[in-house]
């Protein structure tokens, strides 16, 4: 019997391929364009009478069609498994209250640890199940998901495994982990160097043996850890051949950008506050800004320096940030939309954001485009054209979100 084949045309397929690109059309958008899938992979992408060509004849053909076909979304900073609410801290920031005093006085990270600690694994995974699910119907085929809320060895192992459970529930989409391992400094530790210090000594070796994680991240700012801290964190974390990605920037320039430029971080994220030499650094090494518009948006911040990295030629990573303070969102769709209205983003450079530069940021090759070889991660949308992607729709537009060849929601 002939393997089975599903053949999705398009009246636009956006490609995101590198080889079909020009200055005129970024995204390689085909009008109209089909992809053959196989055995969860991409077997064919081009124009649609090329696709049913390729199909051996008397192979079981399974057909679908939408005006709008792109790659899988690909959201690559979350902190997606959190326990709990903030709301009422939510409510104060919008009459004024400091997020960072409100921090100092025992809200915050700090809120959402408690919570996060009095959890089970099981109670963590399942609200994780859920919450990328709702991710899945918005279009995501791949997600990074933090921890960083536990704040200590076995709360922070909880949430990794709690990470590894959700992964493995049917409907999920592709995660990757990452080990947040400095985000806040809990109640019990007095000093941040020394915590720090202690993280990178015993807690990431201990929780690296386990393989639940791919990156390490460090959230460096003013009212955080210092490059001091984790500089030796990263080191550290590239030994035992893991990924490095940092929160930087977000409320002051503390050389966040030019140490992971240094250690060949995967992404610099956040970057509301950077400098020319910073945005060279990052550049030179070949890291990719992740900008969080919800974030900034929700705190009333001014965006990134966005020109300042468009000349220095740094590419850009647009994620939905998706936490219980200040980005209380599932939707990486609103954070496109903001990317576009708030950041200045254009609509190719917003959707290569959240494609296949974000796919590049987590390490992957064979997301976030849709070509030969590729995984069978796409979306169709009952939207006309990619630049209807970016309107602050409110609902998720997507008809059917397929991963890995399976169709993760809509209709079969």
């Amino acid at each position: 019997m002939s393997a089975a084949f599903d053949l999705v045309t398009a009246d636009r397929l956006v490609t995101c391929d590198p080889a079909l690109a020009t200055a005129a059309d970024p995204l390689g958008v085909l009008t109209p364009g089909a992809v053959l899938l196989e055995g969860g992979r991409v077997v064919f992408a081009g124009r649609v009478e090329a696709a049913r060509a390729a199909v051996p004849a008397g192979a079981a053909i399974t057909e679908r069609a939408a005006p709008l076909v792109t790659p899988g979304l690909v959201d690559a900073h979350t902190h997606a498994a959190w326990v709990g609410s903030r709301h009422a801290e939510y409510a104060l920031r919008m009459q004024g209250a400091d997020y960072e005093a409100i921090a100092k006085a025992g809200g915050g990270i700090a809120s959402t640890m408690r919570a996060v600690r009095a959890a089970s694994r099981d109670e963590i995974a399942a609200e994780l199940t859920q919450r990328l699910g709702r991710m899945v119907r918005a279009g995501v085929t791949t997600v990074e998901v933090k921890s960083g809320y536990g704040l200590d060895l076995a709360s922070e192992e909880k949430l990794l495994e709690a990470v590894a459970q959700a992964r493995a529930a049917a409907g999920t989409p592709r995660v990757v982990a990452t080990y947040l391992a400095l985000h806040a400094l809990p109640p019990e530790a007095g000093d941040r160097g020394a915590y720090a210090a202690h993280v990178t000594q015993n807690d990431l070796p201990a929780l690296a043996a386990a393989g639940l994680f791919a990156f390490v991240d460090a959230y460096i700012d003013r009212s955080a850890f210092s490059t001091a801290d984790a500089a030796p964190l990263f080191r550290r974390a590239r030994e035992l051949g893991l990924g490095v990605r940092a929160h930087v920037g977000q409320f002051a320039d503390v050389g966040g950008a030019e140490l992971a430029a240094s250690v060949g971080a995967r992404s610099a994220d956040h970057l509301e506050h950077l400098g020319p030499s910073g945005a060279d650094a990052l550049a030179a090494a070949g890291v990719r800004a992740a900008l969080l518009p919800v974030a900034s948006f929700t705190l009333g911040q001014a965006p990134p320096p966005v020109g300042l990295l468009r000349s220095a030629g740094v590419p850009l990573v647009v994620a939905s940030d998706a936490n219980p303070g200040t980005a209380p969102t599932e939707s990486l769709p609103l954070a496109l939309a903001l990317a576009v209205r708030v950041y200045g983003l254009t609509v190719a450079e917003a959707l290569l954001g959240a494609t296949r530069e974000a796919a590049i940021s987590l390490g992957l090759t064979d997301v976030g485009v849709l070509v030969p070889g590729a995984s069978a991660d796409l979306v169709l949308w009952d939207l006309p054209h990619e630049a209807a992607l970016v309107q602050p729709w409110g609902v998720p537009r997507a008809r059917t979100v397929i991963g890995r060849g399976r169709v993760l929601s809509g209709s079969g």
